[in-house]
C-alpha cells in the first residue's frame, strides 16, 4: 500500500522540511549507516539469476534488486507487514517504485478441475466476510482496519503456465487505497505466491512490466506441475480454495511510504546520500 498524496501537496511538504533541516548534511546521516535497514539487506543485483532456495528462481534483469528468505522477510516486518514465514526472496526495481514478494507454500498440488468454474460473485463476498472478522486480529496488534470494495482484476487461470492471477481493491480507515496483485504459480509440491506491491494509479502501466518479468520465473526439477506423480501430496483445496483461503488482511502488503516519511524528517541530501547506498554496492 502507498499513501495518495498529491504532487502539489509531496512539494509543499519537502520545502518545509527542506527549510527546517538545511543544516542537517548527509555526513550526518552516514553516521548512522549501521542503523539502516535497507544498508545491511544482501542485495543481488541484475542482471543475474536469483534463487529461492531449491525451489524456484526467477532471471534478475539489469536496473532490477532482490533480497534472499531472511532479508525479504526482514523488509516485510520492518515495512509493517505481518510476515508469513513463508517468504523466499523479494524483487524490485532499483528505484523500489514497485516491489514483488515471493512466499512458498507447500500445501502440495493443487488440482485444476475448477478453472472453468470460478464464481467471481461468491469469492469476493466470501473475502469480504473474511477481511472483516480478520480486523479483529489487525485492531489488536495495532494495524488499520481495511475494507473489500471489490475486484480490480477478477480471478482467472491460464492452464499452459498455471498461473493464477486476481486483484482485489481494498480501503484502509485512513482513506487509503490498497491494490495489491495476486499471482499463484501452481508447483508440484505446493503454490507460488507472488504479490505485485505498487501504487494504485500505476498499477496500469507497472502491470505489464511484472508480467513480463513472470515470464522469467520457473520452479526448479522436481518441483515443476507437469511432474507430478501418484502418491504426491494432493491439497486440501482448489483454484477457488487459493483465492479465498487467506485473509485479504493478511494478504495486502504495504510499500514504502512509512520509511520514506523517516527519511525525508532527515533531510534531503539524506535522502540521496541512502538511496545511493542501498544501490551502489554491485559486488553484491
Amino acid at each position: 500500500m502507498t499513501s495518495k498524496i498529491p504532487f502539489l501537496r509531496w512539494a509543499m511538504i519537502l520545502s518545509a522540511v527542506f527549510f527546517l533541516t538545511a543544516t542537517l548534511n548527509a555526513q550526518d546521516y552516514e553516521q548512522d549507516e549501521d542503523q539502516s535497514l535497507l544498508d545491511v539487506i544482501n542485495w543481488q543485483h541484475g542482471p543475474s539469476m536469483a534463487e529461492m532456495e531449491d525451489i524456484a528462481e526467477i532471471r534478475l534483469p539489469g536496473g532490477y534488486v532482490f533480497a534472499n528468505k531472511a532479508d525479504a522477510q526482514a523488509l516485510m516486518e520492518a515495512m509493517g507487514n505481518i510476515v508469513s514465514n513463508n517468504e523466499l526472496g523479494l524483487m524490485a526495481p532499483e528505484t523500489f517504485a514497485w516491489f514483488v514478494v515471493f512466499e512458498f507454500s507447500d500445501v502440495g498440488y493443487v488440482k485444476d478441475d475448477e478453472k472453468n468454474e470460478l464464481d467471481a460473485d461468491a469469492m469476493i463476498e466470501s473475502i469480504r466476510k473474511g477481511t472483516e472478522e480478520s480486523n479483529k486480529y489487525r485492531e489488536d496488534r495495532g494495524f488499520t482496519a481495511i475494507h473489500v470494495l471489490g475486484w480490480e482484476t477478477t480471478p482467472h487461470y491460464d492452464d499452459m503456465t498455471h498461473n493464477l492471477e486476481w486483484a482485489i481493491k481494498l480501503k484502509d480507515d485512513n482513506g487509503d487505497l490498497i491494490l495489491n496483485h495476486n499471482t499463484r504459480i501452481l508447483g508440484r509440491k505446493g503454490v507460488m505466491e507472488v504479490t505485485l506491491v505498487v501504487d494504485p494509479d500505476s498499477m496500469a502501466n507497472v502491470l505489464p512490466i511484472f508480467r513480463e518479468h513472470l515470464n522469467d520465473f520457473s520452479f526448479k526439477a522436481g518441483h515443476k506441475y507437469a511432474e507430478f506423480r501418484d502418491g504426491d501430496k494432493i491439497a486440501k483445496y482448489g483454484l477457488t480454495g487459493l483465492v479465498v483461503g487467506g485473509a485479504a488482511a493478511v494478504a495486502a502488503k504495504s510499500g514504502l511510504f512509512k520509511w520514506l516519511w523517516k527519511l525525508i524528517v532527515v533531510g534531503i541530501a539524506s535522502v540521496g546520500v541512502f538511496f545511493k547506498r542501498i544501490f551502489g554496492k554491485k559486488d553484491k
